[in-house]
């Protein structure tokens, strides 16, 4: 019963990792406009941090603006702040009721930066997995040792938690090489 929890918890786990991975890939620029940018920002209002998206909507008219509607007209200024103070290298425009932000076109320089910056996003998960994987198969050797399965068993059981691992490292690479060609797309 132990052992099939210990491999439920390996997957779940390491599942975690990936849709980690993929939630800040979607907060990294590609030269288009994305609601999914500002994502990560934390607006001060009515004496709290709050994310954007739980002060206004947020829409992308075209493929080169993302505009923000705030609920209330008194925290336009703060919004402004908090996307200014952001590191996405953006400058919001306001007419007073509508916060306009231009999303500029990436450079070569830049492009290349933020495929760096994802390469080593990727291997930070792939490292959380392989951790993942220690930890399982520490947890499986206990159960051998404290003789609850066979040895038979433990190796089997660390074969599986090895493919678990596999899977999820092919997996991070997939979606770190997809996101560099959106980078790299002009």
């Amino acid at each position: 019963m132990e052992v099939k929890q210990i491999l439920k918890d390996t997957e779940h786990k390491m599942e975690h990792s990936v849709e980690v991975l993929r939630k800040e890939l979607s907060g990294i620029r590609t030269g288009k406009a994305s609601a999914a940018l500002l994502d990560n920002i934390q607006v001060e209002a009515y004496g709290a941090m709050v994310p954007l998206n739980q002060v206004g909507s947020i829409s992308t008219p075209d493929g080169r603006t993302i505009t923000v509607q705030p609920w209330d007209k008194q925290t336009v200024d703060d919004i402004v702040r908090a996307i200014q103070s952001s590191d996405l290298g953006l400058t919001p425009n306001t007419d007073g009721t509508v916060i306009h932000i231009p999303v500029p076109s990436l450079t070569e320089e830049r492009r290349r930066d933020y495929v760096k910056m994802i390469k080593k996003i990727g291997e930070d998960c792939k490292i959380s997995i392989r951790n993942v994987r220690r930890e399982m198969n520490d947890r499986i050797k206990k159960e051998e040792k404290d003789s609850i399965i066979s040895e038979d068993d433990s190796k089997r059981h660390q074969k599986t938690i090895q493919d678990f691992t596999d899977l999820y490292v092919q997996s991070v690479d997939e979606t770190i090489e997809k996101k560099e060609e959106e980078i790299m797309e002009i």
